[in-house]
């Protein structure tokens, strides 16, 4: 990755918003061309009109608005960029949400695990193969923190679909490696981030946030030198190390308490 970048692509998914609009800025200024995907047309042109000044006149910036979790759409999609070299893929679409189990919106838990899953799954399958016929690339999967720890009452699906982002994530990277490739593939996971995550998941941090801006330079950074595991601030380093130590009881405990302060109970 480099400067001199105008003649190969960064797709982004989930780029009208919060850290995928970050990393459309940043990777703008890296030298990429972007092709930027979201379901929000209006935010991905108001997007492409503040990037375009940043990459012309060699670069070009292209909206796609398109629903991951439409199989048929990302077909439709890898079609259209089939003559396209593509330097970087960041598969950032997703979201989550918090209840009691019980009560969860069943519908919004289907499509959770419909984008954070099978979208993620179907979308780096068709990447890797891409790149692997490219000889290179950058594969980013947004993950969370939430898939490094062993589970999260009251946002069980949420981490259950981080956790199998993770999982795959680091299979796919060590295949990878021991076939010599070239392509990269990696996991974002990031504690709490100010976006509108915690609007559509009906949370309410109980930790503060990161600036969006910060944790897309930092993965940025580390996708540069080949981490397969990302994870911003030392806070959460410890965390999740933590997380991993303690007997699988006391840590679901615990996480289960923080969930249920971001929902306003006790």
């Amino acid at each position: 990755m480099g400067k001199n970048n105008r003649d190969s692509y960064a797709v982004i998914t989930g780029a009208s918003s919060g850290i995928g609009r970050e990393f459309a800025r940043i990777l703008a200024g890296e030298g990429f061309s972007l092709i930027l995907i979201a379901r929000r047309l209006d935010l991905l042109c108001e997007l492409k009109e503040e990037l375009t000044p940043m990459i012309a006149p060699d670069g070009i910036c292209i909206t796609y608005k398109m629903d991951v979790s439409d199989f048929k759409a990302c077909d439709e999609f890898m079609n259209y960029i089939q003559d396209q070299k593509i330097g970087v893929f960041i598969n950032n679409a997703g979201f989550g949400d918090c209840s009691y189990f019980p009560d969860g919106d069943l519908d919004k838990e289907m499509s959770m695990i419909d984008v954070n899953v099978k979208a993620v799954h179907y979308l780096t399958k068709l990447m890797v193969r891409k790149m692997l016929e490219q000889k290179g690339g950058y594969i980013l999967n947004v993950a969370s923190s939430a898939g490094l720890l062993p589970a999260g009452p009251y946002m069980a699906t949420y981490y259950a679909t981080k956790s199998y982002v993770t999982s795959m994530t680091l299979a796919i990277a060590r295949e990878l490696k021991e076939h010599g490739s070239k392509v990269y593939v990696g996991c974002l996971c990031p504690g709490p981030v100010d976006t509108e995550f915690n609007g559509v998941a009906n949370v309410e941090f109980s930790l503060p946030g990161i600036d969006a801006r910060d944790c897309a330079t930092y993965a940025v950074k580390q996708m540069k030198r080949r981490t397969t595991v990302i994870i911003p601030t030392l806070r959460m380093k410890l965390a999740v190390l933590m997380g991993r130590i303690s007997p699988l009881k006391l840590s679901t405990a615990i996480t289960g308490m923080q969930q249920k302060k971001k929902m306003g109970r006790d």
